[in-house]
């Protein structure tokens, strides 16, 4: 172990069946932690328990939609009866959308990706929250995106639930900082990921969009990603709330 505190903890991450989730699971373990694996994909979700209970870690699985209030209920009394109640909150899981400009876009792809993207984690986070008030700690990390930090990056629906995870970030670090819970999030540029963009080229959106893509820089890998979350959630970050840390090869920079 490397001191980062987080041995013996009990860590929620959401969207852990792949991508920048499975890496922030896998790191968690490797650190000690007990890990709760939530997502929707029970076969990618059941490859990430797998990889960590192969490497001697210590996991379990909660399959369901995030957005259903019974899911995220059963994710936290899990997180109880398995592991003593959540002292880590990885608000990860998220889908992209079609890069569709207001006008373009429909209200059915508005209400699922702010469902996902902001929605879920609010749920989550208002049910994780008693326990880790009644230990008198806790930390939270959101994934939110470059999305979230500039209006080039994405489309209406995803840009506009980013920012709204960044609210919800700084709000809970404000509201909760007096007992003993920190609140931060990380801002991730062009990553590896395998998640893919369904968006019509002719559209505005796409072609106002991709003029910024040559600010990307270089893509990231998920583990890149884990790192910072991993890092966050330590012991190593006990001053630290509040942040939204970009992790995107300078990206905002520019």
């Amino acid at each position: 172990m490397s001191g980062t505190g987080l041995e013996g903890r009990c860590v929620v991450v959401t969207g852990a069946g792949a991508g920048i989730g499975r890496a922030a699971a896998l790191r968690f373990a490797s650190e000690g932690a007990r890990v709760l694996i939530a997502d929707l994909d029970a076969e990618g979700a059941s490859t990430t328990e797998r990889l960590i209970t192969e490497q001697d870690g210590t996991a379990t699985t909660v399959i369901g939609d995030l957005g259903d209030q019974s899911v995220v209920d059963e994710i936290v009394s899990t997180a109880v009866e398995r592991f003593g109640g959540p002292d880590v909150l990885v608000n990860n899981a998220g889908i992209m959308d079609s890069f569709a400009a207001v006008a373009d876009l429909t209200e059915a792809e508005w209400e699922r990706v702010l469902r996902v993207n902001l929605s879920a984690p609010f749920l989550l986070t208002r049910a994780a929250l008693p326990h880790m008030l009644a230990k008198g700690s806790g930390v939270v990390v959101n994934t939110a995106s470059e999305a979230s930090l500039r209006g080039s990056a994405a489309g209406a629906a995803y840009t506009s639930a980013k920012h709204g995870v960044v609210g919800l970030t700084r709000s809970l670090a404000v509201m909760y900082r007096d007992s003993g819970i920190r609140a931060n999030a990380i801002a991730p540029g062009g990553t590896a990921t395998g998640i893919t963009v369904d968006a019509d080229p002719e559209a505005l959106g796409p072609n106002v969009l991709g003029s910024y893509g040559k600010n990307i820089g270089r893509v990231a890998d998920a583990d890149e990603q884990a790192s910072a979350i991993v890092f966050l959630a330590s012991d190593a970050a006990s001053n630290v709330s509040g942040v939204v840390l970009p992790v995107d090869n300078g990206w905002s920079a520019v």
